[in-house]
């Protein structure tokens, strides 16, 4: 990733409603979640979520795919992990100390707060 889309993802992320939506689909997982099920597990109104999801969607946060008469959204993984190793290999410079325990937990976390359809 270069700085520039690392500037773009940060700043998408930096909006609360925003960052709750990119949570509840990493939560998600593969099978993504439509956008009603988003717009009810972040408490905003439909129309309020669509632009929120138009800014992830440009910074390549999310993705979407037509499923009958629903959108369904997913977590970018290979952005958000584009971001993680840019801020990781800039921050820490090769320190494993550093990295030592960052994932430590994360499976018992998002499994806690699953959003469902």
């Amino acid at each position: 990733m270069d700085k520039s889309l690392a500037l773009t993802v940060c700043t998408a992320l930096g909006q609360s409603v925003r960052m709750d939506v990119v949570r509840a689909l990493v939560r998600a997982g593969d099978d993504g979640l439509p956008a009603g099920v988003i717009a009810d597990a972040v408490g905003v109104s439909h129309n309020l979520l669509s632009s929120h999801l138009g800014r992830l969607g440009a910074a390549e946060l999310v993705s979407s795919e037509r499923r009958g008469r629903s959108i369904i959204y997913r977590a970018r993984y290979d952005t958000l992990r584009g971001l993680l190793a840019f801020l990781m290999h800039d921050c820490c410079q090769g320190r494993a100390d550093v990295l030592d325990g960052l994932m430590d937990g994360l499976p018992t976390a998002i499994q806690r707060e699953k959003v469902t359809p």
